[in-house]
């Protein structure tokens, strides 16, 4: 199958083959062909040029894209989302605008305590149709891969639900889905805290690695949650079973999580909200990449991760948005960008780079999605008709997507 996209004003987020990440200054580039065409084949993208440049005879193809002077771009990579959930958490809304933070609301018994509370009483095809319906919404927005954590069951049997529903998703969307075991989101209410961290050792981690139900390991490192120590037991665990880290760390405190999580090899520390300068050397010469979460510091009222600064030090950035009932309840990758722009200071050129290849590195997917690569699968985006790239982060509430499509196929 052949699809030939054509009368592309531009085509932006070209990689060359073997790229599987930007940091520092590369993250400032943003290879673009004005007034460009993009040939697909297989789902894959085969192809792609000038319309200037396009063979005289053009391609044989079985079907034909006119973009009608809209942009083209990869879609957008979510590395970290918590979209499979049990209904919503709007009376927190409440509580936060009242004064409460997300810590308090944990102190009292809710936050993510209150969830688990909810999921525990949902059948596994309830919790699939809602999470189903999320999925949906977020590629319709532009987005080709995502990453589903569970850490709303806090107990073995709810967390191996959780992980089966995000098992049904990998099979029946056509987005790509990776998995991460989050048992140690929160500690379960029915235990004390290193009951909880031994259940998660010797319970969960065996039945998620037998039954091969996660890609990645996640750990809450922050505090009043899961210490440096914990974290540290709960990866080498996980080790055993080939679970490669993704981590929370620095969301609400710098409690030393993040060179714990280095030393593990992860692939990315999530949040950074109240991230150290001093931790960047640790991160410098690392494989690990940082993923910061502006939906979460606009929602909660928090800090901003120094993703600026990060990348003036050098260092690559991802972003990604957090999705989940309690503190983003939202998928909007372009919002998430317009973020990054707005509050962390990134440039428009970055902050795609950080929503698309970089974004598809902390899932360990750089190889196959997050540009327009040959060879890629061929997901990506056709816009309206817009002035430039740098429109997409500025008309920050605009829907601005005409056409998605997913490996090679429009989605409808």
């Amino acid at each position: 199958m052949r699809l030939l996209v054509s009368n592309i004003k531009t085509l932006a987020g070209i990689v060359g083959e073997g790229v599987s990440r930007l940091q520092g200054a590369e993250m400032k580039r943003l290879s673009m062909i004005d007034d460009a065409w993009l040939l697909v084949e297989n789902g894959k993208i085969s192809a792609f040029g000038s319309m200037a440049d396009m063979p005289s005879g053009g391609f044989s193809v079985d079907g034909e894209i006119n973009a009608q002077g809209g942009t083209v771009l990869p879609s957008w990579c979510d590395p970290h989302t918590h979209i499979v959930y049990a209904g919503s958490r709007e009376g927190e809304f409440v509580d936060k605008i009242m004064g409460l933070s997300y810590a308090e609301i944990a102190r009292r018994g809710g936050g993510i305590l209150n969830s688990a509370d909810l999921l525990h009483t949902l059948s596994e095809d309830e919790l699939y149709r809602q999470a189903f319906c999320r999925a949906q919404e977020i590629m319709r927005k532009g987005t080709g891969c995502v990453e589903i954590k569970s850490g709303y069951g806090l107990n073995t049997t709810d967390e191996i639900k959780m992980l089966r529903v995000i098992q049904r998703l990998k099979e029946s969307l056509p987005m790509r889905v990776v998995s991460t075991f989050l048992g140690a989101h929160a500690v379960g209410r029915q235990y004390g805290h290193d009951e909880y961290v031994d259940v998660i050792i010797n319970e969960m981690l065996p039945e998620v690695g037998r039954e091969r139900l996660a890609d990645y390991v996640d750990v809450f490192c922050d505090e009043g949650f899961f210490t440096p120590e914990d974290t540290d037991r709960i990866l080498e665990a996980a080790a055993r079973w080939g679970l490669k880290p993704k981590i929370h760390v620095d969301e609400l405190a710098a409690t030393g999580g993040l060179p714990v999580a280095v030393k593990h090899g992860a692939l990315s520390v999530d949040h950074l909200e109240n991230m150290p300068e001093s931790e960047f050397a640790i991160l410098k010469d690392s494989a690990t990449m940082p993923t910061v979460l502006p939906g979460t510091s606009f929602f909660l009222n928090m800090p901003y991760a120094p993703a600026r600064k990060m990348i003036d030090a050098g260092l690559g950035v991802a972003v990604a948005s957090d999705y989940n009932p309690g503190s983003t309840p939202s998928g909007d990758m372009k919002f998430v960008v317009s973020l990054a722009c707005i509050k962390m200071r990134l440039l428009p050129q970055e902050a795609i780079n950080a929503a698309t290849l970089n974004a598809a590195y902390a899932m360990g997917l750089s190889g196959d999605y997050g540009s327009i690569t040959p060879g890629k699968a061929a997901n990506f985006f056709i816009t309206e008709p817009i002035p430039s790239v740098n429109y997409i982060p500025y008309a920050y509430t605009s829907p601005i997507i005409d056409k998605v499509f997913i490996n090679g196929a429009e989605l409808h």
